[in-house]
């Protein structure tokens, strides 16, 4: 069964505004070019894992040799098959409405790899897949968002170098994108180059519980690595990246294809557990160790001034001309935002250093914290200069272990999405630039560490039974909401 079940217009019958053909909570409440969409990464809906030319990258050998450390030791090699079903969810997308999709671009399918190599690199079926995938997207009037990197580092080049841990992926990182730039630019006009680099570079390499699994022996029991040191190389390896892949579009692609480049960050909102000092410093360095890794970098060339004088020489250092490539490095900025936190200040610690030992920060989390966003974006505007912002993800998990009507009856989602909508409302009347919606995400996928125990699409997919799809209420919904 695809698409819908049966009892699927009553569904829909409860989710429609009795009196109005248009919900009074609805999309004519926004700019008319503000976008609404929904997002999903590469390995985590593709499938396809290891046919038609793909090559291997970090994910699948991290998932496939390493099951106990997935929470349901599942893997990617299949996920929601998007691969070869990208027709019919694509015909979804229409239905519930979507403006766009937000999707990425798995580095090993296109290039086994990681590097062009003057052309024998290239796997054409992968860059088929894609061209197909983008081709039906516009046909069906639905603007394709892309993620150049969404973690899926090729194996060769973490075998070769160690992937991030070494500058040597700067150059590999380039000239995959400008590859990408030359064959999907003509009709790609919205290109981000990196999903979540703090994600990335504190759960790989801080902790060790996402691929490439690295941490220190005090933190976790890793595949080697160093809590203290690797997080802030990975991350500084990825903003090198990021400026680099920037700087081959504007020079060689951007006038002529007319599109926009951006970074994708992720940021929860800190809120001080105490009416103290020290709780509310806690809480302001917390949001510095997290979004102000990178976004600083970005907008003004150099790391937040507290990173710098916590961390000493464990920071690397930007040459003048990093700085300079990094500065104003975007068009536009991703953010992902879930949930808030509330800070307190932990004592300092001057042995077994890791990233939670030099934040100094206690933290606990809100289950939803709409309120989050919208201070999020005002704090956004206000310390960095008010860019253009696209909320890239925002969504809710519910436990796969639910009963497939309470899944499938998703009011929470559905009030989830609503308040964050409507913080986003509240943030541009008060003068934030923010242009886009995406939720994440629009099929339930593999949700990385955490397997297919976590459901946070809009649809419903059936992992149990051949990958049905189910729209669940929250689609409906949404398709409401966006009614013109």
């Amino acid at each position: 069964m695809f698409g819908d079940f049966k009892g699927s217009s009553t569904i829909e019958a409860q989710v429609t505004p009795s009196n109005s053909s248009r919900p009074a909570f609805s999309r004519s409440l926004f700019p008319s070019d503000f976008i609404f969409g929904a997002g999903s990464a590469a390995y985590q809906i593709e499938g396809a894992a290891y046919i038609d030319g793909k090559g291997p990258s970090i994910w699948d050998t991290y998932s496939k040799n390493h099951p106990d450390r997935i929470l349901d030791g599942s893997n990617g090699d299949v996920a929601a098959d998007f691969y070869h079903r990208y027709k019919d969810d694509i015909k979804l997308m229409k239905k519930v409405g979507l403006d766009s999709f937000r999707f990425s671009i798995s580095w090993p399918r296109v290039l086994p790899t990681g590097k062009v190599k003057g052309g024998v690199g290239i796997n054409h079926k992968g860059v088929e897949f894609y061209n197909n995938l983008i081709n039906e997207l516009l046909s069906n009037g639905i603007v394709p968002f892309v993620t150049i990197f969404h973690w899926d580092v090729p194996q060769t080049l973490e075998d070769e170098y160690g992937g991030f841990l070494s500058p040597k992926i700067v150059k590999d990182f380039q000239e995959y994108a400008a590859f990408l730039f030359e064959t999907f630019g003509d009709r790609v006009k919205h290109w981000c180059t990196l999903n979540e680099p703090f994600i990335f570079s504190l759960i790989g390499y801080n902790f060790g519980q996402t691929a490439p699994g690295r941490c220190s022996a005090y933190v976790g029991n890793c595949l080697g690595g160093d809590s203290a040191t690797e997080p802030y190389i990975v991350g500084h390896n990825l903003l090198l990246a990021h400026a680099a892949a920037v700087k081959v579009y504007k020079q060689k692609f951007q006038v002529s294809q007319k599109g926009k480049i951006g970074i994708t960050l992720v940021a929860e909102w800190y809120k001080s557990k105490l009416n103290t000092q020290s709780s509310r410093d806690a809480a302001s360095r917390a949001l510095e160790f997290s979004l102000g890794w990178f976004l600083h970098p970005i907008t003004y060339g150099y790391y937040p001034r507290i990173m710098q004088s916590v961390l000493g020489n464990r920071l690397p250092n930007f040459t003048k001309y990093e700085s300079y490539s990094l500065k104003g490095s975007f068009d536009f900025l991703g953010m992902n935002y879930y949930t808030g936190k509330y800070a307190n200040a932990l004592p300092a610690v001057s042995v077994n250093q890791s990233y939670y030992t030099d934040v100094q920060t206690h933290t606990g989390t809100f289950f939803m914290y709409p309120e989050g966003l919208q201070n999020l974006l005002i704090y956004i505007k206000n310390k960095y200069n008010n860019p253009p912002v696209y909320i890239t993800e925002n969504g809710v998990g519910d436990p796969s272990t639910l009963p497939f009507n309470v899944i499938i009856n998703d009011t929470i989602r559905i009030k989830y999405i609503h308040d964050h909508i409507s913080s986003i409302l509240k943030s541009i009347k008060l003068g934030a630039n923010v242009k886009a919606y995406y939720v994440w995400a629009f099929l339930d996928d593999f949700e990385w560490s955490s397997g297919y125990t976590s459901r946070f699409g809009l649809v419903y997919v059936d992992f149990k039974n051949n990958l049905g799809r189910h729209l669940k209420y929250s689609a409906y919904w949404y398709k409401h909401f966006l009614l013109k």
